[in-house]
């Protein structure tokens, strides 16, 4: 019964891949918005997705700086990675969005594995012999400004997103995604 449930929810994010959604707003410029892609939870999915993420950004003509640019497309190559080798028995497609508007970059990876992983809160020690890949992603998403989290969906599995600043840093987005992504944060 879980197993169908997952599938659709697939199936749905894999009906609107590679295709931008609408935003909420009148005022959104041509190069903003949220677009969400699918992939099979396999190692081949993540030099595809990465590859889809930066023709994207090309083709809408977003105006991300080089670094930023390189740096979300290295965490989406990680979180992409991390769902594969850890949650592809539960997960037969990675849900992935990224979402430009308001100043903020930012890319997420849903799986259906209900396991929150800790590296993205922990402090990295000596001694840890997993997680690298989120450590250098929280670090990554560090020295550019900004944030990065795990959430649950309503599904029972997880959401591992980070976002980036376009430029100098603006208030952070709504860890809610793209439909907050203007509102300021509260002070």
């Amino acid at each position: 019964m879980e197993s169908r449930g997952v599938q659709e929810r697939a199936e749905r994010v894999e009906a609107v891949a590679e295709r931008p959604v609408r935003a909420e707003r009148a005022e959104r410029l041509p190069h903003e918005g949220p677009w969400r892609f699918a992939a099979p939870a396999q190692d081949a999915s993540v030099p595809q997705l990465r590859h889809a993420v930066r023709d994207l950004l090309a083709r809408q003509s977003a105006p991300v700086p080089e670094e930023v640019r390189e740096s979300l497309l290295l965490i989406l190559s990680e979180l992409v990675t991390n769902s594969v080798r850890h949650a592809a028995l539960l997960t037969p497609q990675i849900g992935v969005e990224v979402s430009l508007g308001g100043g903020w970059l930012r890319v997420s990876v849903e799986d259906s594995h209900p396991y929150r992983p800790k590296a993205l809160a922990a402090v990295p020690d000596d001694e840890t012999t997993g997680g690298r890949g989120l450590l250098l992603v929280k670090a990554l998403t560090g020295e550019a400004g900004g944030v990065c989290d795990v959430e649950q969906t309503g599904a029972g599995g997880k959401v591992i997103w980070a976002a980036l600043p376009l430029t100098s840093q603006p208030s952070p987005p709504s860890p809610h995604g793209s439909r907050d992504a203007r509102r300021p944060a509260p002070s």
